[in-house]
């Protein structure tokens, strides 16, 4: 059976996908031997045209102010395209302006497509770009009007009768239109067999771009489903992201909660340019304890990267303060002692009888610091330590998450009858990860709600790890 292919061309007011507007078009139906229909037309955009894309493609505003409306024009394109192939050089881009157009006045758009990238990638392979300019370059194909919807459209022709000659029994043509074939949904600079190599596993994805750069990182129950979906997501930041991605690579975790907390810590690593949430933490704040030259002990706070071993941790100032007040008050300890007061050389707690007088020498140090401690053991026993334990990568595997005195310090697996209680055998299988604002959020919210997860182990205070900064849950 014969098949007609519609290779077209727009250009447009570059706005993204959601805001752009079609500012000419060029539509050459193809019967798999020649050209047999062609029609292109400038089209008044009803908004005004960027002078950066003027400059592109020599469109002016004064050009399209008498060009007809999409509108006027729809019935015809409907007539050109219907049984046809819609072919462009990187589809995605060129169908969906186009279905947003006819969106916009109610109608539905749809027609089989074929990428003449995605082609070339399969027939011509090693190229070192697959830009229409850089390809019709190397090919020795000219270009009569470079960035015009009839020029780019006229070389598009050019290029997709090179592919059909190349392949000579159709099959790479016939495997890309058939029903089911996501050849046409898939980024054009993606090879197939890295989609189709992706797993139906629970974890963490990296979206890449030709420089390998990590320009998005995802979690997923199923990877494969989920990087599909971002495929049909029609966002100008999810289109713009897919255009840009040449490779996507994966860490399966098994676990949900260990993907979570994996993604949060890719982001803040890498920074990616398309992940929005979690890129920065907020530096965080530590409550410390020290004895001065006078033999006194002090509950202080500074930024966490200046404490080797906080007995708290907060993520802003207000929230430190204010629990350094409560337990300042809680244990009748003098606030210039706690730094709540500073250069004065004596509070003015006491006064008003609160602080017994340690600052004006009216209490000796031992009776004061006996309350200091005990001010500290009840910040420490607010920071429980557990352990959580989720699904591992596979059936003989478990994952787990290390919270040890309130603190988070990462995840790992173990096989599956491993004794809860030793908390060293955790230690030396731990991933280590820092603690910070996320974190606390991701686990909060699982904690609460899979509280059947979670084994409370008596932990060594004096066991330090790299990580061991702060309190998961003293804020």
């Amino acid at each position: 059976m014969q098949m007609n292919y519609a290779i077209i061309d727009v250009e447009t007011t570059g706005m993204g996908v959601q805001g752009n507007k079609i500012t000419e078009i060029a539509i050459l139906v193809h019967d798999g031997n020649q050209v047999i229909d062609r029609y292109q037309t400038l089209v008044n955009p009803q908004s005004s045209i960027p002078y950066s894309i003027s400059r592109l493609t020599g469109i002016y505003d004064h050009m399209v102010e008498n060009a007809p409306k999409f509108y006027e024009i729809a019935k015809k394109v409907v007539e050109m395209t219907e049984d046809c192939v819609f072919v462009a050089h990187n589809v995605n881009f060129d169908y969906n302006v186009i279905r947003k157009e006819f969106q916009d006045l109610g109608f539905t758009f749809s027609r089989k497509k074929l990428c003449t990238i995605r082609l070339s990638r399969k027939l011509i392979p090693g190229l070192p770009s697959y830009s229409l300019g850089k390809m019709c370059s190397q090919l020795g194909i000219e270009i009569r009007d470079r960035h015009r919807a009839m020029g780019d459209a006229e070389a598009t022709v050019i290029l997709f009768e090179k592919l059909m000659r190349l392949d000579g029994d159709d099959s790479v043509f016939d495997s890309f239109v058939k029903p089911r074939s996501r050849e046409a949904t898939l980024p054009p600079k993606l090879p197939k067999k890295v989609f189709d190599n992706l797993p139906e596993s629970t974890g963490v994805y990296y979206f890449r771009n030709e420089e390998d750069d990590i320009i998005y990182v995802g979690k997923a129950l199923n990877i494969k489903k989920r990087v599909l979906s971002h495929f049909y997501d029609r966002k100008n930041r999810e289109v713009t992201m897919c255009q840009q991605t040449s490779n996507i690579t994966y860490e399966i975790t098994g676990s949900e909660l260990v993907a979570l907390l994996l993604e949060s810590s890719e982001i803040k690593k890498h920074y990616p340019t398309f992940n929005r949430a979690q890129r920065r933490s907020n530096e965080g704040y530590g409550v410390f304890s020290y004895t001065d030259r006078s033999g006194i002990m002090h509950l202080a706070w500074d930024k966490l990267r200046k404490i080797a071993n906080p007995l708290a941790k907060f993520y802003n100032t207000t929230e430190c303060r204010l629990f350094v007040e409560r337990i300042c008050e809680q244990f009748e300890l003098c606030p210039k002692y706690c730094h709540l007061q500073t250069n004065v050389s004596a509070c003015f707690h006491y006064q008003i009888k609160i602080c017994k007088g340690i600052c004006r020498e009216q209490e000796e140090p031992d009776s004061y610091n006996q309350r200091v401690k005990l001010a500290i053991e009840e910040i420490r026993g607010e920071s429980d330590s557990c352990i959580i334990q989720e699904p591992g990568r596979h059936e003989k595997e478990q994952s787990f998450v290390l919270i040890e005195n309130g603190v988070y310090l990462g995840f790992g697996y173990t096989e599956m009858s491993v004794d809860v209680s030793n908390l060293n055998f955790y230690r030396k299988k731990l991933i280590l990860q820092q603690d910070n604002r996320d974190v606390q959020r991701i686990l909060r919210g699982f904690m609460t709600k899979n509280k059947d997860k979670i084994t409370y182990v008596l932990s060594d205070q004096n066991h330090q790890t790299e990580t061991g900064t702060g309190t998961l849950f003293s804020s």
